[in-house]
C-alpha cells in the first residue's frame, strides 16, 4: 500500500477538511431519506464546494449513479471542462474501481474519503487502482470521519435486513 494511504490523520486533520466530509456526510444522509445506500460526495475547487452529490443507483436506475460520479459530473459542468485537476473530491466511502478510474481520467487533485468498502473499495480494500501507473497520480487520505460514515452505512443495512 502507498504511503499516500497510509497518512495518518493527525497529519490530516484541519478544519476544512472536516467542514467538507461533514457536507458529503449530509448528502449521504439525503440518500438515506430516499431508500439509497447512504454514500455522499462533495467536489471543492478553490477551496468551494462546487458540486455535491448522493448515490441514486435505485431512483435512477444506473449502475453509474454513484454519489462521487454525479458530484464530478455537475462539477464538470460547473466549470466548463472535464478537466478536474484543481478539484478536490471528498466521499464518505472508499470509491469503487468505475469512480477511481472517472478520478484519474478527470485529474482529480486530492481524494478524501471515509470509511473503506471491503467488498468493493478500489483505493485500498479489495485492489488500489490508484498505485497503477497511469499518466495522473491523486494524493489519497483516508480515514476522514470515517466512524460517522461508517455508522450511517451500518444503521442502514440493519434497518434493511429488519425490514
Amino acid at each position: 500500500m502507498s504511503q499516500d494511504l497510509d497518512i495518518t490523520m493527525k497529519s490530516q486533520e484541519s478544519p476544512k477538511n472536516y467542514k467538507y466530509m461533514k457536507a458529503a456526510l449530509k448528502e449521504a444522509r439525503k440518500a438515506e431519506l430516499e431508500n439509497e445506500v447512504p454514500v455522499g460526495a462533495v467536489v471543492v475547487y478553490q477551496d468551494k464546494i462546487i458540486a455535491r452529490a448522493y448515490n441514486k443507483r435505485e431512483q435512477m436506475q444506473s449502475f453509474h449513479a454513484h454519489a462521487e460520479f454525479l458530484a464530478m459530473m455537475k462539477a464538470a459542468k460547473k466549470i466548463g471542462s472535464w478537466r478536474l485537476e484543481d478539484c478536490d473530491v471528498y466521499v464518505t466511502m472508499e470509491p469503487c474501481q468505475m469512480c477511481a478510474g472517472a478520478m484519474i481520467q478527470s485529474r482529480i487533485k486530492n481524494l478524501y474519503y471515509g470509511t473503506k468498502d471491503p467488498k468493493a473499495g478500489a483505493v485500498g480494500s479489495v485492489l488500489n487502482l490508484l498505485e497503477t501507473p497511469f499518466n495522473h497520480h491523486i494524493h489519497v487520505v483516508s480515514g476522514l470521519m470515517a466512524e460517522e460514515s461508517q455508522d450511517l452505512l451500518k444503521s442502514f443495512f440493519k434497518k434493511l435486513r429488519e425490514k
